[in-house]
């Protein structure tokens, strides 16, 4: 009886307890999530050839760079913005007059100015005025918390379309901006695909190596803190509003960068490009990824990706519907997120 009571313990001590096992089901969840994304991503441009695979990559860096920026605000410092999109927009439309030969179709409409830059002085500038405008919105921004806080940038989301609409004198309204500079170094001209597809993945890697540098540093727990109970962190001394104002500006200087990127990429930008449906699809990415996690992030906008661009292929889908398809199988996804796994793929914290 001795010996069998002496086992019973010994099997009672090396069984796993409900923690450890739910600690383990949450590490194989998130395994089998970069498995499957990354497996996904390889069978599919495999599949589809080294081309498109290309324009896959170059669509994924510019998303990734904005689901990083916008993690740095949703998910470290837990300020749920819906209006990124209008920085990434400045970001554009700067890279757009700046660079753009604005003499054609003149007769159409009235002419915007005309200034010739290369894109890399055109580039720098689209970054700065995009945080020049986080700060002036920042500074406003900064009395509100919680639902007021998304409402105000769901605000700020339609005033930059609109003023991407009809800002016509400059921005040429509907009719869009063409003829977009591509990057130059020296005599070379960065227009090939896998050129340009190169040095997106250099900017992303830019943008992911600043976003570690802050989060890991005592500005980023202090973010943390912030998310967790901004009133406990401001008993202990901490100006909580210059933190959240100065992450703000950092995140929107990304998107602006990436706004840059994408108007030269493209050669063309209109507001369409920037409604508010575009920041609803970047925040659904972040949410997919995980909060408060770099990798989520990058997964999150390889996987939207993969779906966005996946989808065209399916035989059972008429092409005319193809992108009202991807809208409900995002919200059927994101649905079943909340439900099942609300921190996302890889995430720290729940929404």
């Amino acid at each position: 009886m001795a010996i069998s009571a002496q086992t019973d313990a010994d099997a009672a001590a090396e069984a796993p307890t409900p923690g450890l096992i739910t600690r383990l089901a949450r590490g194989n969840i998130e395994l089998w999530a970069n498995l499957l994304v990354i497996t996904w991503a390889i069978v599919f441009m495999a599949w589809q050839g080294t081309g498109f695979a290309i324009t896959i990559g170059t669509v994924f860096a510019i998303w990734a760079i904005l689901a990083v920026s916008l993690n740095l605000v949703v998910g470290f410092t837990g300020l749920l913005s819906v209006g990124h999109v209008g920085f990434f927009g400045i970001g554009a439309y700067t890279m757009a007059v700046l660079t753009s030969n604005a003499s054609y179709e003149a007769a159409r409409t009235d002419a915007i100015p005309t200034y010739g830059w290369p894109f890399f002085a055109a580039l720098p500038v689209a970054v700065v005025l995009a945080g020049v405008v986080a700060v002036v919105v920042g500074v406003a921004f900064n009395r509100f918390r919680d639902d007021i806080f998304v409402l105000v940038s769901f605000g700020f989301a339609i005033i930059a379309f609109n003023t991407f609409l009809n800002l016509r004198e400059i921005t040429r309204g509907a009719f869009g901006i063409h003829e977009i500079e591509k990057p130059a170094i020296g005599g070379w001209v960065i227009d090939g695909e896998l050129e340009f597809l190169l040095f997106s993945l250099a900017l992303l890697a830019l943008v992911v190596l600043v976003s570690w540098l802050v989060v890991s540093s005592s500005f980023g727990r202090v973010l943390t803190a912030i998310r967790e109970d901004e009133e406990a962190i401001a008993v202990f001394g901490y100006r909580v509003t210059h933190y959240k104002l100065a992450i703000w500006v950092i995140s929107a200087m990304m998107a602006g960068l990436a706004g840059g990127l994408f108007a030269s990429w493209t050669s063309f930008i209109d507001p369409n490009s920037f409604i508010l449906l575009e920041s609803m699809l970047l925040v659904s990415i972040v949410i997919l990824g995980g909060l408060a996690t770099i990798w989520g992030s990058l997964l999150g906008a390889m996987a939207f990706v993969l779906m966005e661009e996946g989808m065209r292929f399916l035989p059972f889908i008429p092409p005319e519907y193809v992108g009202q398809a991807r809208q409900i199988v995002l919200g059927v996804l994101l649905v079943l997120l909340m439900l099942f796994r609300p921190q996302g793929l890889v995430g720290k914290y729940r929404l």
